[in-house]
């Protein structure tokens, strides 16, 4: 009789250590599922510098717009001047205030929420008290504050050829459960969950230009372990890839791995950014074209799908610095005052996208920022920045929610380009 009672009491006591040490997420949140929801790519790799100055020398400014710093709480000094001889100033990402505005204007114009890029440097134990961490913690209390969704997006850039894999992240998303909170911040939950579990990123997978092979870097164990692991699983998972990864060519290595770590996902996400252009012929029908045929695909292996869109494109400044035989023009997608952004936004909505994903919040380094800039950047013999077509600096914000209310279908669909 005692032997039983101890192998009950034992037995009852492993299952609540066992349920206790399951409830790492919580259990619910205001945003339960992507379909519906417009997000964004959230870089936050704006900070300064030990010595307390952005971009002191022009010849190393590698950003292709300039943000409008009006309604920044904190900016600060850059060696560049302004048309009126004044300094030019730039904002921190850093800075709790910085994070706070970014996401004040989320909620203020209708943008749903952004994925937190995790470079994967980031993701080393050893990088974990730096400036994305700081960035991180600030944007989960921003997200709770004005009820923005927030998601972690894993960018395998910076994963090396051989000697590294996925070990990486699987101990940092426990330390990002277990120390930060990430699905189960303080205040309103606001973490992002799709059929009902938290989603987690992984984006990077099948381009040609990596380094890394998909095949042995733990990609599928990485996966297995976000949906499946007692503790810090549960999770759905979403997988970034290239355009034309449902083909397996032009832009994504012909490796049909890819297509079997795809169906053991939940969301696939591919990379539109430089595929499509308003300047070539007919470009528009051929991005709808691709969604459609993917929609397919997807609806056949009972995957959800998610188009990506972006406002434009620059690159001039990084490549005159990187790639000097090769320097690309300034605005070389060019944003045609938001027509190209919302030819892109309504024809995904229109062939069927249940979800939009925007690249990107604050990335004025290739020219995709639908926030804040300005038509007034600094002026210089060198460094050269694509504008804002003299449109205000909050346009591309006040169309992706219009965006917004047009996928949920709280306005008519139209593409043609709203007027304000």
């Amino acid at each position: 009789m005692t032997t039983k009672l101890t192998f009950l009491v034992s037995g009852l006591l492993l299952l609540s250590i066992s349920l206790f040490a399951g409830n790492r997420h919580a259990t619910t949140t205001k945003y339960p599922s992507y379909k519906g929801l417009v997000m964004a790519g959230y870089q936050g790799w704006f900070r300064v510098s030990k010595d307390g100055k952005m971009y002191p020398d022009e010849k190393q400014i590698h950003i292709d717009m300039w943000p409008d710093v009006s309604e920044y709480e904190k900016t600060y000094s850059t060696g560049l001047k302004l048309a009126d001889g004044s300094t030019a100033r730039f904002f921190n990402s850093s800075d709790k205030s910085t994070v706070d505005l970014h996401f004040k204007w989320m909620q203020q114009y209708g943008l749903d929420g952004v994925f937190m890029q995790r470079f994967f440097g980031s993701a080393k134990p050893e990088a974990r008290q730096r400036g994305a961490n700081i960035v991180l913690k600030n944007a989960l209390e921003a997200a709770s504050k004005y009820e923005r969704a927030i998601g972690v997006m894993y960018d395998l850039s910076g994963l090396k050829a051989s000697g590294e894999d996925c070990s990486v992240l699987i101990e940092d998303w426990k330390y990002l459960v277990d120390s930060l909170h990430v699905t189960n911040q303080a205040g309103t939950h606001t973490y992002i969950f799709h059929n009902g579990k938290p989603l987690v990123t992984i984006w990077g997978v099948g381009f040609p230009d990596r380094p890394y092979n998909i095949r042995n870097i733990g990609l599928a164990r990485f996966i297995d372990f976000l949906k499946n692991d007692p503790v810090y699983g549960g999770c759905s998972v979403m997988l970034g890839v290239p355009t034309f990864w449902r083909d397996l060519n032009a832009d994504c290595n012909p490796d049909p791995y890819l297509h079997e770590l795809i169906q053991q996902c939940d969301i696939v996400l591919p990379w539109a950014v430089q595929r499509f252009s308003p300047l070539l012929h007919n470009d528009i029908d051929r991005f709808r074209d691709v969604i459609l045929a993917d929609i397919e695909w997807c609806k056949e292996h009972h995957i959800d799908y998610v188009p990506c869109v972006y406002p434009g494109f620059s690159w001039h400044n990084l490549s005159r610095s990187e790639f000097p035989d090769d320097v690309k023009p300034v605005g070389s997608i060019p944003r045609q005052g938001g027509r190209f952004y919302w030819q892109l936004v309504s024809t995904a909505i229109n062939a069927g996208a249940e979800m939009l994903y925007v690249a990107m919040f604050d990335e004025v380094n290739e020219g995709t920022a639908i926030f804040k800039c300005t038509d007034n950047p600094p002026v210089s013999e060198i460094a050269k920045f694509a504008g804002m077509d003299g449109k205000p600096s909050d346009t591309y914000l006040w169309l992706t929610g219009e965006a917004a209310k047009m996928l949920r279908k709280e306005k008519p669909l139209s593409l043609k380009l709203p007027q304000r």
